[in-house]
């Protein structure tokens, strides 16, 4: 059964910084792109950032500079290191295996994910 759990949100004042953590199991995590999500409050879900078995990165326009992506396939873990938070970066965010565009794979289903809150 594919599985992904997210963890390491919390709340945080602008400017601070969090490490989103994604544990997998269920598949070869070393054989796939794997991306983060987020849904802010009202809003549709997005891509934030993908990494992809080669470990090439790509990030939205909104987090670019600001975020890093990373993996440890050692570990099965994904990696999301966001700096320099806005009170946009407010949502939960959820990781999955994907395609090189970002596009989730069919096969599999969103874990609870993680929620980030800026506030001060």
């Amino acid at each position: 059964q594919v599985q992904f759990v997210e963890s390491g949100g919390g709340l945080v004042q602008p400017g601070g910084s969090l490490r989103l953590s994604c544990a997998a199991s269920g598949i070869y995590f070393s054989d796939f792109t794997m991306s983060w999500y987020r849904r802010a409050p009202g809003k549709q879900r997005e891509l934030v950032a993908t990494i992809t078995v080669g470990g090439n990165t790509n990030y939205a326009d909104s987090v670019k500079g600001r975020f890093t992506i990373s993996r440890d396939n050692d570990e099965n873990t994904l990696y999301l290191q966001m700096n320099s938070l806005k009170f946009e970066d407010t949502a939960v965010y959820y990781c999955r295996h994907s395609d090189q565009s970002g596009t989730p794979l069919a096969w599999g289903s969103w874990g609870q994910g993680t929620q980030v809150t800026v506030s001060s």
